[in-house]
């Protein structure tokens, strides 16, 4: 029998994930490597039943995965299942050994781990246990370290774009305030990039904290001019000190200890609560969550996913295990390893000059 490797992808979808699975099992087959693919992430590879032991797999064939790159989503599913959460009744865990022995047992050579930086951290941990395991950073927030932009970003921004586009022939029709909260917990990639494409008029990011006043007496002036609409923009970790008793997050959080922001009255809705009390002109809100990341991924993240599904699969057949394949070299970017460690420390962050950039055209 060919060996095998394993491939799942982990956390939210990105589109471009169809893209890394088509790519992995395509040159796996031409190196001779059979792919077994589990899914739904780690939930996939811990497996079924109370006592975990069946893993839920299926061989990739090169006709499973014909044509899958023109698809968002992931045909191998996915989940926010975290392995340091599988404990024994002493409360030791056991997780990373489960995980482990299953591999064994199903004679897996080398698993790729398609994910964030929870999964990319579940895949350093159980390179650390002893498997062998490689890394395709996937986020729509681009705040993977290690790598200049990660897959489903370029979707996820287009899709801001497009809907901000949308959002201000309304606005304009009604003479009113639109305020648009997008994903970026902890950066705000997408606000930045999504808010200067589709021409918002305020961008607020988590890494900046904002004062809400400022925003009001911009759209003031707007209105005085002549100008009586305005499109802001504003990350759903974006912080203003003053305002943020008023901002609900629910009680419930994920495996990995997130918590879930509230839609009802989160800080798109407080923000524009606030602008209508503070200017007096009408102002709307308009949550785009899971838009973002939905549907067919673009031309870029198509090929993005492509050239890291390939790479990883050359990481597996040259031994470079507890890696990940990462974009590097700007203009003329290439696909290097890098360490897993590099991608998992910490989240990349909008630098202050690329927000300096956005405020030229605020206003």
């Amino acid at each position: 029998m060919s060996q095998r490797i394993g491939i799942l992808t982990g956390g939210g979808d990105a589109p471009g994930l169809n893209a890394v699975i088509r790519a992995v099992t395509v040159k796996a087959i031409e190196y001779g490597y059979e792919v077994v693919g589990f899914e739904r992430g780690w939930a996939g590879l811990l497996g079924e039943g109370p006592d975990y032991s069946t893993p839920v797999t299926r061989v990739l064939e090169m006709s499973d995965v014909e044509d899958i790159h023109r698809h968002g989503g992931t045909v191998l599913f996915s989940s926010r299942t975290n392995p340091s959460k599988i404990t024994d009744d002493s409360g030791k865990v056991i997780g990373y050994e489960i995980a482990k022995k299953h591999l064994d047992d199903l004679e897996i050579h080398a698993l790729i781990a398609a994910g964030g930086d929870d999964t990319l951290g579940v895949a350093l941990k159980l390179h650390e246990a002893g498997a062998k395991v490689v890394g395709a950073p996937k986020t729509i927030d681009n705040d993977v370290s290690g790598t200049d932009y990660t897959f489903g970003f370029d979707t996820a921004i287009n899709r801001t774009m497009e809907s901000l586009d949308r959002l201000q022939s309304t606005t304009v029709s009604h003479q009113r305030v639109t305020v648009v909260e997008i994903m970026g917990r902890h950066a705000g990639w997408i606000a930045l990039h999504g808010g200067i494409a589709g021409g918002a008029n305020w961008i607020t990011i988590p890494e900046v904290e904002f004062d809400v006043k400022e925003i009001a007496e911009m759209i003031k002036a707007r209105y005085a001019a002549g100008k009586k609409w305005a499109l802001i923009a504003v990350a759903e970790g974006s912080i203003d000190p003053d305002l943020q008793r008023r901002i609900q997050h629910s009680a419930e959080t994920d495996d990995f200890g997130h918590v879930q922001f509230s839609i009802s009255q989160g800080v798109a809705k407080v923000v524009a609560d606030e602008l209508e009390e503070l200017t007096g002109f009408e102002s709307r809100h308009t949550v785009l969550g899971h838009l973002q990341r939905g549907g067919e991924p673009s031309a870029f993240d198509r090929v993005l996913g492509t050239r890291l599904g390939v790479k990883v699969v050359e990481m597996i057949r040259e031994s470079n295990f507890g890696k990940m394949a990462a974009v590097q070299g700007g203009e003329g970017d290439h696909i290097v390893p890098v360490d897993l460690e590099v991608g998992v420390g910490t989240s990349k962050t909008v630098p202050l000059k690329d927000y300096e950039v956005a405020k030229l055209f605020f206003g």
